[in-house]
């Protein structure tokens, strides 16, 4: 991966963590053999170095991500707009890595129920296995395993720190 420009904004491995813990969606871009592009919004669950999505069962994300599993993920912590400045106070993150379906049932139920947990913290246990058992048949879980994580923030930031 080529090197920030702006390194004294670069954000540290922690800081980085702490936002993807911190967010609840970000875009994920892939890029199949036919080298378009393609970004989508997702919600997410960082764990342990790796974020986890569901999705539906089919869908051209799936096909990108069986065409090539090089996939990055950003998540966008802080833009704070400034007019007088001409600028924006941003912070934010991009993971760089490898994605998969989870086939294995194991680490399925530990995805979702990472994500169940993190969207519905209020809700019983109970209550979140039986929703996970409604659309187990149906879910599919993504699994991106994280090679390199950078974090940059505006100038501005690194100022007041």
């Amino acid at each position: 991966m080529k090197e920030m420009r702006r390194k004294r904004q670069a954000l540290s491995n922690e800081e980085c963590i702490e936002i993807l813990n911190r967010g609840t969606s970000g875009v994920l871009s892939l890029c199949g053999n036919a080298k378009e592009p393609y970004g989508v919004p997702l919600s997410y669950v960082y764990d342990n170095h790796k974020i986890y999505f569901h999705c539906a069962k089919s869908g051209y994300k799936l096909d990108l991500i069986e065409e090539n599993e090089k996939a990055s993920f950003c998540v966008i912590d802080q833009d704070n707009i400034v007019p007088e400045k001409y600028t924006t106070y941003f912070c934010s993150v991009i993971v760089f890595g490898n994605i998969r379906v989870i086939e294995d049932d194991k680490e399925k139920r530990h995805a979702i129920e990472t994500l169940a947990s993190k969207y519905s913290p209020a809700e019983s246990r109970q209550s979140r296995q039986e929703e996970i058992e409604k659309f187990w048949k149906t879910l599919c879980i993504l699994e991106l395993d994280i090679k390199e994580i950078t974090g940059k923030q505006a100038i501005e930031l690194v100022k007041e720190s």
